[in-house]
């Protein structure tokens, strides 16, 4: 699993050698940690940007990196604009609290926001803001035990079924169980997908994987190959 800055680049370059066009990385501190700290994002997307100059880069807001939305809040008002070493686009899931205020000062650091959305709940919150006309894309991430359904193909019609006719480009993907039925639903479908070591260890064969760059090839061979619909790796 990459971890440092430069292991970070060396796995985005990879991958985007196997077929990917954007990466979203997880930056840590010198102890390995999941931060928000900005000299760690900044050292993160820089070194990304520098294996593989041009590519979009996007990073993770998620709850538990630290211990209150008033501090994520702190940390993601701090960040740089891309043109100043931050990300170019952060994830931000839409059931967890402060996402509105995230979300915005994303927005206002020139930082495109990506609309994580778990749960057809998640969704009409979603659809009820002006966000759907401001993001990015959305992401429809489907979780065993945490989105409602029996399998992720449902889950998923259910949550698309609650956006409706979204204004942003949708990006759906299962973790887990769900990551590879999901995975090939959404390329029949026609959706840009995501793939990595946060979503799976294993490949459609049961075999576990080597690297972020062994999910994104086989990803990429399960499906249709237009480079809309390659996958987005995701390094934990």
């Amino acid at each position: 699993m990459p971890v440092t800055p430069g292991e970070l680049a060396g796995a985005a370059a990879d991958a985007v050698a196997a077929g990917a066009f954007m990466v979203h990385v997880h930056p840590r501190d010198d102890s390995g940690r999941e931060t928000f700290e900005t000299r760690h994002v900044v050292d993160a997307v820089l070194a990304v940007r520098a294996a593989t100059p041009g590519l979009r880069v996007s990073v993770s807001t998620r709850d538990g990196i630290v211990d209150t939305a008033r501090r994520k809040l702190a940390h993601v008002s701090e960040w740089p604009s891309p043109e100043l070493g931050g990300p170019d686009c952060a994830s931000v899931n839409w059931h967890e609290q402060g996402a509105l205020e995230v979300a915005g000062a994303s927005r206002d650091k020139g930082i495109g926001v990506e609309a994580g959305i778990w749960t057809p709940r998640a969704a009409s919150r979603f659809v009820a803001t002006s966000w759907p006309w401001q993001v990015e894309r959305v992401l429809v991430e489907l979780i065993p035990g945490v989105t409602p359904g029996s399998d992720g193909p449902w889950a998923a019609e259910r949550i698309l079924a609650a956006l409706g006719m979204s204004a942003a480009p949708i990006l759906v993907h299962g973790e887990e169980r769900w990551t590879w039925p999901v995975l090939r639903w959404a390329q029949a479908g026609g959706y840009d997908v995501r793939i990595g070591l946060e979503d799976t260890l294993v490949l459609p064969t049961g075999k576990e994987a080597r690297d972020n760059v062994e999910l994104v090839a086989a990803a990429v061979r399960s499906g249709p190959g237009t480079p809309s619909q390659w996958p987005v790796p995701d390094p934990l």
